[in-house]
């Protein structure tokens, strides 16, 4: 397990001993393993649509189980840009509040529907489960399909784990899945300093790939080099096109498209012909179609298969989970406003124990 606390600019980052870290989590898990589930919990949710203010902790019901979920006391829970879309009301659909926000999370299982088989109780697991008709993570506990959950890596805690839920397998299913990333190719990881991209260049890395990260200001373009890449480059459309003309004078083989505009742009223009390019839904502006070039977008795939996957890269990679930020539940509406403020330099939490 490697954890990365974003720095603050211009200082060094420091990252604690694994082992120390992981016995100290990994005793949490023991004494904490199956909770006494009570009939009410804490939960951050809100009864409208609007900004940060509207979130509050209420006390609402634990969820009923169905036959084929597992009841999760929550741990961690990740916060994602699409958080705070849905709490915007920008998804669109019918809705009933109160919602609890929260596509993604850890924590231990302390019930199973009848149907589950895959996870016992007191199973430390993580998961990503996207409009969840029981109520997000964001909350002491959840009720989710046992389907769109999978057993935490070795090499993770319960903390680490709940970070990489939905960034992870965005960031695996990218390289692996939609660029077919292969060994000796050259990639550019642009917008390569968030949740999804810090674990992206580490994978693309573990396949064998070259690899440019693109990043604003000094610290992001510190952290990629922290986390290995070949080049980290500053992210303005003025700058891309030169560095990577002389990184890569003979075109570039993939983008990986986390961000848009007109330095994306700039970067698809280093692609050599039959050059790939990825970008996950949502976002924009979407890059522009040019003739002689694949590009194509894809949402992230929860499920037991896809999770096997992650952790064995996870495993292997000896992956470095970066922080942004960690907020207790009670202050989920400052976590989003942190979110929203920008130069989010890894990933967003919420502790909710």
């Amino acid at each position: 397990m490697g954890e990365v606390r974003a720095p603050s600019r211009g200082s060094p980052m420091k990252q604690k001993p694994r082992t120390a870290q992981l016995k100290q989590a990994r005793a949490w898990e023991k004494a904490e393993r199956v909770p006494q589930v009570p009939e009410v919990m804490r939960a951050a949710a809100i009864d409208r649509f609007g900004g940060p203010e509207v979130m509050s902790v209420q006390l609402l019901p634990v969820p009923q189980l169905g036959s084929d979920e597992v009841l999760i006391a929550t741990h961690t829970a990740g916060v994602g840009p699409w958080d705070l879309e849905i709490r915007e009301g920008g998804y669109g659909g019918r809705t009933r509040f109160p919602l609890i926000l929260g596509v993604d999370g850890s924590g231990i299982v302390v019930a199973r529907g009848a149907r589950v088989r895959r996870f016992q109780i007191g199973d430390s697991i993580y998961a990503y489960s996207w409009n969840n008709a029981k109520g997000g993570f964001y909350a002491e506990y959840v009720a989710m399909p046992a389907q769109k959950a999978g057993q935490i890596p070795k090499t993770l805690d319960l903390k680490h784990a709940g970070a990489i839920a939905t960034t992870g397998l965005t960031a695996l299913q990218g390289i692996d899945d939609t660029l077919r990333v292969r060994r000796g190719e050259t990639i550019v990881v642009h917008g390569a300093t968030g949740g999804v991209g810090t674990l992206a260049v580490q994978f693309a890395k573990l396949r064998g790939a070259k690899v440019f990260g693109t990043a604003h200001h000094r610290d992001g373009l510190a952290l990629l080099r922290r986390l290995g890449v070949d080049a980290a480059i500053e992210g303005r459309a003025d700058i891309i096109a030169e560095e990577l003309g002389h990184l890569a004078p003979d075109g570039i083989d993939a983008v990986l498209a986390l961000v848009g505009g007109e330095a994306l742009e700039r970067a698809i223009d280093a692609l050599r012909p039959g050059g790939r390019i990825a970008y996950p839904n949502g976002v924009e502006p979407k890059p522009r179609r040019r003739r002689g070039l694949a590009a194509r977008s894809y949402d992230a795939i929860s499920g037991p298969p896809q999770f096997q996957r992650l952790g064995r890269a996870v495993d292997a990679t000896d992956l470095k989970v970066v922080f942004a930020g960690t907020y207790p539940l009670t202050k989920a509406a400052d976590a989003h406003r942190r979110l929203a403020a920008g130069h989010v330099l890894g990933k967003v939490v919420l502790r909710v124990r």
